[in-house]
């Protein structure tokens, strides 16, 4: 999910991207305001759960982290050393099992830290409050107990994401589930609101109805998964209205939310972009590719992970740009560095003055270990361009590609399908699987 690149953001007069937005929340809201207490420690402890590292790891560094004072980074249900001399900041989700585990710490005559600062990633219920509250000897030893409202993972300048990696079955899977599907709706509800608590934006929530409520037709989960959606962001944004500080009192933009079954067919589709399609043919995790580099002690070439990154700018350059178009650009910017370098051109004058590949030129700069630094990321990408490049050829995926084209814009049907599927024996089942999708549910 994304916004706009607006600067009518009420968070404030300067404009700062969503990333930057949701960076300085965690760094100054949060870190900074635990450094800046009553506290004469100067290192603290941050302690969070699996959730809340994702969050975190996805906004900021860890140098941004220490520069904030914090010297040591621990899982909350992971066993602890007691360091009885510093303060702690859990930065937690608002669960049973988290509290408790906060009170465990904290409790008692020898508790884990000096004093902790709670800060929690979405609103917390009164029960567990009043379950806080009830032990008298933590409650003296904390030193700020908040709602961030911050459970999203903002995963570049504009986007989020909630991380429901089962919302899909738990939604539409064969069997309703509503106590499931309730369930994964308030979640979703709960983290997109958190969104608009950072960007300090009171959004208009539009949504496609039920297509029929009266009583002669059968409404099901399915058919009510918008409206219920939408009323649970609405709850949280009126809760929000209330807690707030300086939290707008009336519209500022527009929250529209679809569902997949307005376009079943892009996560099935072959996309060529350069992001869309490392994801989708590279085996990437996340944002992280893997690669071979020569070794530096002259044995078996080493794997080196790398974050493919708003911070790089090649990628942020060719991430949206077709992969015809990328590895075009990229052999113009091998070229033009190479003409811009004289003991490259010297290089190329030793190799006979010919034409030179992407490959050729690549190897050449990379042997100048002057360039080194320079020519990394343009290395980098030739290699990842050059590698789905091969991809595609071996795959045939540029025919394919031609087909499911045709399919969704009406110039091919079940028989050019059946033609292919039948002459092309070496296609791969997953591209038969997501053919036959296509097929199945493209505009008729």
């Amino acid at each position: 999910m994304s916004y706009s690149d607006s600067d009518s953001s009420s968070y404030g007069a300067e404009y700062k991207n969503f990333k930057q937005i949701s960076r300085e929340r965690l760094l100054y809201e949060m870190l900074r305001s635990a450094k800046s207490g009553n506290s004469k420690s100067t290192w603290k402890v941050l302690i969070m759960d699996k959730l809340t590292v994702k969050i975190m790891s996805y906004s900021c560094k860890m140098a941004d982290i220490t520069q904030e004072g914090v010297s040591l980074v621990e899982d909350i249900h992971r066993r602890r050393q007691p360091l009885p001399s510093m303060d702690a900041i859990y930065f937690i989700q608002p669960t049973k099992e988290n509290v408790i585990m906060f009170l465990s710490d904290m409790s008692g005559r020898s508790p884990l830290y000096k004093k902790a600062f709670v800060f929690f990633s979405s609103p917390i219920s009164r029960e567990l409050v009043t379950h806080i509250k009830k032990d008298s000897t933590v409650v003296t030893r904390i030193g700020a107990l908040r709602e961030m409202n911050l459970e999203y993972f903002a995963i570049d300048s504009q986007g989020f994401v909630t991380d429901n990696e089962r919302a899909l079955e738990e939604l539409f899977g064969d069997e309703e589930n509503c106590r499931k599907g309730d369930a994964c709706l308030n979640v979703v509800a709960t983290r997109i609101a958190t969104v608009f608590a950072s960007l300090r934006e009171f959004p208009m929530v539009r949504y496609r109805a039920a297509k029929s409520l009266d009583a002669m037709t059968m409404t099901t989960f399915r058919d009510l998964i918008p409206t219920k959606l939408a009323a649970g962001i609405w709850n949280c944004l009126m809760r929000y209205k209330q807690s707030i500080e300086n939290f707008p009192q009336t519209e500022t933009c527009e929250l529209l939310i679809l569902d997949r079954s307005v376009d079943q067919i892009a996560p099935v589709i072959h996309e060529w972009t350069y992001d869309a399609i490392c994801r989708d043919l590279l085996n990437m995790e996340g944002n992280k590719y893997v690669h071979e580099v020569p070794s530096k002690t002259g044995g078996p070439p080493e794997k080196k992970e790398v974050l493919l990154e708003e911070h790089d700018p090649i990628w942020l350059e060719l991430r949206h740009a077709h992969i015809a178009d990328a590895s075009e650009r990229l052999h113009e910017k091998m070229t033009s560095f190479i003409s811009k370098n004289k003991a490259a051109q010297i290089q190329t004058g030793a190799r006979g003055g010919g034409e030179l590949s992407t490959r050729d030129l690549q190897k050449m700069v990379q042997a100048l270990p002057q360039y080194s630094e320079q020519i990394d990321k343009l290395s980098l990408h030739v290699e990842i361009a050059g590698k789905i490049n091969r991809i595609i050829r071996e795959l045939g995926l540029r025919e394919l590609g031609q087909l499911e084209q045709d399919l969704v814009f009406g110039d091919a049907g079940l028989k050019d399908v059946i033609k292919f599927l039948t002459t092309k024996e070496d296609v791969t089942r997953e591209n038969k699987l997501r053919l036959l999708m296509i097929l199945a549910v493209r505009p008729s």
